[in-house]
């Protein structure tokens, strides 16, 4: 995965080979040897990832982390600090002040690819939820924003019998986490952990100890399994490996590991970590239900709850082909409330809503499950009914029709009674007829009986000619 990298670096040197190790990996590479120079680069075309080396003045770089995290415009974009983080301050800092991951010099290549290709894939995952859910908001679906959720569950998959290394209770540092340990073939053979974790934290920090802990094999295993399994696939991954161990931690990340951290980073770094990931999970979450929600409201009238057009149209056309392949009949019917707009200038808009409401729940509770209710206009309703005969669609109608007249509606608004009627178009579907004409002809023909039903008197129904 290819992506544009900002290096910034007062060393050219440092410059010059950085570039050229990620020109081989096809990546897009623009240098800055100063700070200001990186906020002046930034002011243009975005990079998809930044690059900053601290060794020449920490404070000043971190001043830069904040900036560009605070600035709305550039705040995805991820930062790999590179330095010499000699104490566990030192490396705490500059994850607050807003790196998204610490490579210690002399660089190992091979995490820092695996890295830069991890921090590019969750990008983009992001940045396909955030576009759906502006396309969301943009159609009219906004929500308020919700709350920072706090509960989380916490997995740690450790072979240790030992508490030294990890203490399940020293990761519970927020209200309403819970926080478990499971052995790693525990989690791979039974895999029936009841709720599923928000976060793993897997233990590998002794990986290279001969007949302790997990295996290479072993890691890797656990890794892909988790990040494939539907259950855990939206799981945050944060595997903590040896030292001396690069190769470990490139291909966790590369397998799909969140975040890596060494085995010797202070309780506070692994703390930070594990904030981070919650909350970026928790994040993630909610965008998902948004474009979830999005998706159904697109769909939805939202007065009435029914389908809208946008949804019933591409329906039929399913129903007309199954109906094509299987040889049985469907039914179509357009239906439209009588002199709806005298209601309209009666009474206002306010009680035409109610009717259309209750219109809609009416006939609603009184389908089959198998049958598809739409609104697919101001006072005009669309349902469509497979494996239905001439017979049962007439008798579908005429009930209807009856369920609507015989009990008027009242206003909650004005607390009148209103009589209300339907007309309703039937049009029917004979399996093979309608494979090459579509749904167009059908609803054409549902059309043109609504309209007999109208000028025929209303309040009746019209059944058009096969």
């Amino acid at each position: 995965m290819s992506g544009k990298i900002l290096i910034v670096d007062t060393v050219a040197t440092n410059r010059i080979v950085l570039r050229v190790n990620l020109v081989a990996s096809r990546h897009e590479v623009r240098l800055c040897a100063s700070l200001d120079q990186a906020r002046a680069t930034l002011n243009g075309p975005l990079p998809n990832l930044i690059i900053c080396d601290t060794a020449n003045g920490e404070d000043a770089a971190f001043a830069f982390f904040r900036s560009v995290k605070s600035d709305p415009k550039t705040s995805h974009i991820p930062i790999i600090a590179t330095g010499q983080f000699d104490t566990p301050q030192a490396r705490v800092a500059a994850l607050e002040a807003g790196a998204d991951d610490l490579l210690a010099k002399p660089l190992s290549d091979d995490v820092l690819q695996a890295r830069i290709r991890s921090l590019l894939r969750a990008q983009d995952a992001e940045s396909e939820l955030r576009l759906r859910d502006d396309t969301k908001r943009a159609l009219g679906f906004a929500e308020a924003q919700q709350a920072f959720v706090t509960a989380s569950e916490i997995t740690v998959v450790t072979a240790r019998t030992d508490t030294a290394q990890m203490d399940c209770a020293k990761l519970v540092t927020g209200e309403g986490r819970r926080c478990n340990r499971v052995a790693p073939q525990q989690l791979l053979t039974c895999f029936n952990l009841n709720p599923f974790p928000d976060l793993f934290v897997i233990d590998a920090t002794n990986v290279a100890e001969t007949g302790l802990g997990m295996e290479k094999p072993q890691i890797y295993k656990l890794v892909s399994e988790l990040r494939s399994r539907s259950e855990t696939r939206h799981a945050a991954l944060l595997v903590r490996f040896p030292e001396c161990a690069d190769d470990v931690a490139a291909m966790v990340l590369d397998l799909g590991a969140n975040d890596i951290v060494p085995a010797t980073a202070d309780p506070g770094e692994v703390a930070h970590r594990i904030n981070a990931l919650l909350q970026h999970k928790h994040q993630q979450d909610r965008l998902r239900d948004t474009v979830r929600y999005g998706l159904q409201a697109a769909v939805t009238d939202q007065l009435t709850g029914l389908f809208n057009r946008r949804y019933a149209l591409p329906h039929l056309k399913r129903m007309a082909d199954r109906a094509a392949a299987t040889g049985r009949d469907f039914a179509v019917m357009v239906l439209d409330i009588d002199h709806f707009k005298a209601i309209n200038d009666s009474h206002g808009h306010a009680v035409g809503d109610e009717v259309l409401t209750e219109v809609a729940d009416r006939l609603r509770n009184n389908l089959r499950a198998i049958d598809m209710i739409a609104r697919i206009g101001g006072e005009e309703f669309l349902i469509a009914m497979p494996d239905t005969t001439s017979r049962e669609a007439r008798d579908a109608a005429k009930r209807l029709c009856a369920l609507i007249q015989n009990n008027p509606f009242q206003s909650a608004t004005n607390g009148k009674s209103i009589p209300v009627t339907l007309s309703i178009g039937v049009a029917l579907g004979h399996g093979q007829q309608l494979a090459d004409n579509g749904t167009t002809e059908i609803m054409g023909r549902a059309d043109a009986a609504l309209f007999d039903a109208k000028t025929s008197g209303r309040n009746t129904i019209a059944v058009s000619p096969a």
